[in-house]
């Protein structure tokens, strides 16, 4: 099995749940991972992650509130881009995500 990763994109999105967060948005960090079945006697494919990080901006540049939502187009258009894959994992965090207590991050994750 062959795993090409892209981890810890980082960006600020106006994104979010609550109304202040559509003001002054939030920092996402993102982790992408993408399995591809391969054998030594087979060339191994080219994933280009510099489509995997302009995949990530683009969504994260559409409206949108719920991580589960950014995780679902995500992971859509890299099984798409990508169809040589075996399976792909992407997991969204929301760092510092607004709670009455100190959290580091909230995360939804996503793998098929």
């Amino acid at each position: 099995m062959l795993t090409i990763s892209l981890h810890g994109i980082r960006l600020h999105a106006k994104v979010g749940l609550y109304p202040e967060e559509k003001i002054t948005g939030n920092e996402f960090e993102i982790d992408v991972d993408v399995f591809v079945n391969v054998t030594h006697e087979n060339a191994f494919p080219f994933i280009d992650y510099s489509l995997i990080e302009q995949m990530v901006a683009e969504a994260f540049a559409e409206p949108g509130e719920l991580l589960e939502s950014f995780v679902r187009t995500i992971h859509g258009r890299v099984k798409e881009k990508f169809p040589e894959n075996d399976r792909v994992r992407v997991a969204v965090r929301k760092l510092n995500p607004p709670l009455a207590t100190a959290t580091k991050y909230s995360q939804v994750c996503f793998e098929a």
